[in-house]
């Protein structure tokens, strides 16, 4: 990427056009095999508003880079290399966009994010459990 002034629309543009993102039965499917980590990266009040989906991360994308990197002093045990492939998740599909072109920074280079995010998750009818009280 340049240095020019660009929009976001034209930004997650070139962001997407780096890696090729992943519809959510494709995501559910990956996760259940174990050949995915799903990482959740909405905000608290979304989780409670929502739900959670089952079996995945939850990191704050202020956190992110410094739980997923591998070689990062910060990482989570999850983060077992280079080569893992990481889907992730925001609310609709847009700051995820943005989070997994940073994992590929990190080096990170199987990493992708859910196309239309939780929202289209839920709305294909995947499982959603309620945040535990």
């Amino acid at each position: 990427m340049d240095t020019e002034d660009v929009g976001i629309d034209a930004l997650l543009e070139r962001v997407r056009a780096g890696y090729e993102r992943i519809e959510p039965e494709d995501a559910h499917e990956s996760a259940r095999a174990g050949a995915a980590l799903l990482v959740d990266i909405r905000y608290a009040a979304l989780r409670e508003r929502d739900g959670l989906i089952p079996g995945a991360l939850v990191v704050e994308r202020n956190e992110l880079e410094w739980r997923l990197d591998p070689r990062g002093s910060h990482r989570l045990p999850e983060a077992t290399g280079h080569d893992l492939r990481i889907i992730v998740i925001c609310n609709e599909g847009y700051a995820s966009s943005l989070a997994a072109e940073s994992l590929h920074r990190l080096g990170l280079y199987r990493a992708t994010d859910l196309v239309g995010g939780f929202q289209a998750w839920r709305a294909a009818g995947l499982p959603v459990v309620p945040v535990s009280a």
